[in-house]
């Protein structure tokens, strides 16, 4: 089990461990001491943040814990996630942090970090930085240490990317709001769906340092689908504070998620001969509704355990070139190492003008499965499968629902909860089935 990384890197309330200015520097320390890859050169590493007020502060403590190790650091300034790791796989960079908490409040803050291909660090190496960080012995860098240089150029160089995604003017006479969480996205979004000739209206890009993702963004949709079906929007497009996710929203207001995106971006990269492998990846979270569409288009759908990061190690298994969870993260292999949310809005409305159908006709025709999420807090943390008295219950569900549902379970990463998931067609059966599961697991392994 690790320690300090989550699902998406460290995370937690800026200021309190382990995002303390210590324990960042000891971070930035041990993450240049493991990727340092040429003894004879120093390790360079890039550095990027969302828009929250502890961002520079948090990128002084990784800078002066990286050049403890005799690392250089370049400041990427304000920039998304996925710029942030384009950044790192086409600058020559060993190394990237972003200063990011996602879709979290301002309050929090967090730091991602990628290796020198631009992909998230494996499991396996943020054990090893943890190792490090927590052996006393490293002792903890000073504040102020190492110099750091801007380059402006970092981000110009990541729009300019977006900018030659699709061909010129494909947007014309689309009329887009977009909802940039004041966050990441504020100034890059508006000016690339602009590019392409779209005409643009923005709620969400006056980022003061304290109003990232609140009440809007990808997570507060509600004004978004508002103003759609009012003022007569085409699409909206909602990013969250560090831009790696986009959701929809369609004429109607009605939200396209993740699963959505998925099936529609898949369907036209397969009849265009473009989906590798004739697959893709989704989460074992993703409807059950999206494995029935998909196997209709012959497309065959691979679940990974949830985050992005594990997503993009299914992808890259089973050669594939699509991959995405229901939150809008959605990785593009041709094109993009992590998720991207403002890729995924150009190519979600890309795949849309060669549709015979209109996306309000696309969710029409989708009627998602019942689907239970309960939360059970334990005291042990057992392979529920094959637990006696649960394993045999677990068995006799899925055989219940074999071929209309299924049955997940996994236990949280940071806290004692085991969670259970039941999806099916039938809504009675799958909240008796999820109650009872959920039950079963409290009476034999709760507090």
């Amino acid at each position: 089990m690790k320690r300090l990384f989550g699902t998406d890197g460290i995370r937690a309330v800026a200021g309190e461990y382990p995002l303390d200015p210590a324990t960042v520097r000891r971070f930035g320390a041990a993450l240049a001491q493991v990727l340092q890859h040429e003894p004879a050169r120093a390790a360079r590493v890039v550095v990027g943040r969302d828009t929250r007020e502890s961002g520079p502060w948090l990128r002084d403590a990784v800078v002066a814990g990286v050049a403890s190790r005799g690392a250089g650091a370049v400041d990427a300034g304000l920039i998304t996630t996925p710029g942030l790791a384009s950044c790192v796989e086409h600058g020559g960079f060993d190394a990237g942090v972003m200063i990011s908490a996602s879709h979290n409040p301002f309050e929090d803050n967090g730091l991602k970090a990628f290796g020198r291909d631009g992909v998230k660090l494996s499991d396996e190496l943020e054990r090893r930085i943890e190792d490090l960080m927590l052996d006393e012995e490293q002792g903890t860098p000073t504040e102020g240490a190492g110099e750091l240089r801007e380059d402006p150029a970092l981000a110009r160089q990541y729009v300019r990317f977006l900018e030659t995604v699709l061909p010129a003017n494909r947007l014309r006479g689309h009329r887009l709001l977009l909802d940039c969480a004041h966050g990441s996205a504020s100034r890059i979004a508006p000016e690339v769906f602009r590019h392409y000739g779209a005409e643009v209206e923005t709620r969400g890009t006056s980022p003061d340092g304290r109003n990232i993702n609140l009440d809007c963004g990808s997570l507060h949709l509600e004004r978004l689908s508002e103003r759609i079906g009012r003022d007569g929007f085409d699409v909206g497009l909602a990013f969250d504070g560090d831009a790696d996710r986009c959701l929809a929203v369609d004429r109607q207001g009605r939200v396209i998620d993740g699963d959505h995106i998925l099936f529609i971006a898949g369907r036209c990269l397969r009849r265009a001969g473009l989906l590798k492998g004739d697959g893709l990846v989704a989460t074992i979270m993703s409807n059950f509704w999206l494995e029935e569409r998909l196997a209709a288009e012959g497309i065959r759908l691979y679940r990974a355990p949830v985050g992005d990061k594990y997503v993009l190690e299914r992808m890259v298994d089973e050669g594939l070139s699509l991959g995405g969870e229901q939150s809008g993260h959605i990785i593009f292999r041709d094109h993009a190492t992590t998720g991207d949310g403002i890729l995924t809005g150009l190519l979600l409305l890309h795949a849309l003008l060669d549709e015979e159908e209109t996306l309000e006709e696309l969710v029409d025709g989708i009627v998602p499965c019942p689907q239970i999420l309960l939360n059970v807090r334990v005291t042990e943390k057992p392979d529920l499968r094959v637990h006696p008295q649960i394993g045999p219950e677990v068995a006799r569900i899925e055989g219940d629902l074999a071929g209309s549902g299924r049955v997940v379970l996994r236990y949280s990463g940071t806290e004692p909860l085991a969670r259970v998931m039941v999806e099916g067609r039938d809504a009675d059966r799958v909240r008796d089935h999820a109650e009872r599961l959920a039950g079963l697991i409290r009476s034999e392994l709760g507090a």
